[in-house]
């Protein structure tokens, strides 16, 4: 790579952050929240490792990946950096023993056969993963996540995997112009999560809610999102569709 085009990715790059930040910073505001209430996850599917490289020297040091084998491989390449990498998407039990190898986070957790499949690995290697429960807040039949009234009794099942810290709930909006339609999924899942602060087992967290993407995530920050996860608005619009990565996007 030409120094003059890694100069120029850069620049874009940082550019792209110091825009997403304020804009977090702009909604915190409106909402009465403290700007350092949000975390920003920086979303890196089809990007390059070449490129993150570069990310990373603009300020990304965590990255959120939705397809385990392409994390796998980023993370292999990249093994130099201290990135923190997150799953956020979908996973099956057989691609489990691939991301306790790197993963510090799981945000796409709905099955109990995962749950014991992640926890005997961690288990194996000694150590924990923060993880958030996925919830189908639009009832769409296309999304992975439990819907929202299975909740409270997965949960409840959750401390009996000790080495998965759960951290909150996360979701996929509608993907929808009516932003009626899309803040009545974040809404849902405020209301979902306030809920299991009084009724979940009491060595579960439920102080985080990932939710909200590079075309909702102020509306998202608005309901109460303490995670968001941006991808195209830092690193540009991507060569495959959504629908590729996420069920229902198209």
């Amino acid at each position: 790579m030409e120094e003059a085009t890694a100069a120029a990715q850069l620049n874009e790059i940082k550019n792209n952050l110091a825009t997403v930040q304020q804009r977090i910073t702009d909604a915190c505001i409106k909402a009465g929240r403290e700007p350092s209430s949000v975390r920003l996850l920086p979303v890196t599917k089809t990007v390059s490792a070449e490129r993150l490289r570069i990310a990373y020297t603009a300020g990304c040091h965590e990255m959120g990946e939705n397809k385990v084998q392409e994390a796998r491989e980023k993370s292999e390449v990249l093994s130099d950096l201290n990135i923190q990498w997150s799953i956020i998407g979908h996973l099956q039990t057989n691609k489990v023993k691939y991301i306790t190898r790197f993963a510090h986070e799981f945000q796409a957790l709905d099955s109990l056969k995962v749950a014991a499949e992640l926890d005997k690995r961690l288990q194996s290697a000694g150590r924990g993963m923060d993880v958030y429960v996925q919830v189908n807040s639009s009832g769409e039949a296309s999304k992975f996540g439990l819907p929202p009234e299975a909740v409270e009794d997965f949960v409840r099942q959750l401390p009996n995997y000790s080495s998965l810290q759960v951290k909150g709930l996360m979701t996929l909006a509608i993907f929808s112009t009516d932003l009626d339609r899309v803040r009545a999924c974040f809404v849902r899942m405020r209301d979902l999560r306030d809920r299991l602060r009084q009724h979940a087992p009491a060595e579960l967290s439920f102080e985080e809610l990932s939710m909200g993407m590079s075309g909702d995530y102020e509306l998202a920050i608005e309901e109460g999102a303490t995670v968001v996860r941006v991808g195209q608005a830092i690193f540009g619009k991507r060569p495959l569709p959504d629908s590729h990565y996420w069920p229902g996007f198209g």
